[in-house]
């Protein structure tokens, strides 16, 4: 099922095919939380009621996915507060890699600017389609 401002099997989240969409928790400036409401538009390949995955606009590796709670929660230490949500978002990335036909990828949850972290709005990067080295950075 879909929320107001996101498409059934993916697709471009846009204000023009928004309508007023209530995003729990939402802050006003987050960047997150406007691409949940429809007010940015975002490339979103999965959508469910508790989380949205979309492209990012800088990929570091061929598939590079983001899949975000709809909910607002700063971090991963914010984010285990809720333990179901919490075990949805990895459910949900890994249906994202399954989705992109990747049975390998690399998944990345940054948290703190020295991890890091550039948008306070938990989110878990999904990357595949090249090697990874470790250590990573």
């Amino acid at each position: 099922m879909t929320s107001p401002g996101d498409t059934a099997g993916g697709g471009t989240v846009s204000t023009s095919d928004a309508k007023e969409a209530t995003v729990p928790d939402a802050v006003a400036d987050c960047l997150f939380c406007r691409i949940v409401a429809g007010e940015i538009p975002a490339d979103v390949v999965r959508s469910t009621d508790d989380t949205v995955a979309f492209r990012d606009v800088d990929p570091q590796a061929p598939t590079h996915v983001l899949v975000i709670p709809r909910a607002h929660y700063s971090d991963v230490g914010a984010l285990v507060s809720d333990p179901q949500l919490t075990a949805r978002l990895l459910s949900e990335a890994a249906a994202v890699a399954a989705e992109l036909g990747h049975e390998q990828y690399r998944l990345v949850l940054n948290t703190g600017v020295q991890a890091g972290q550039s948008v306070f709005h938990v989110h878990a990067h999904v990357l595949a389609g090249r090697d990874m080295r470790w250590p990573p950075g």
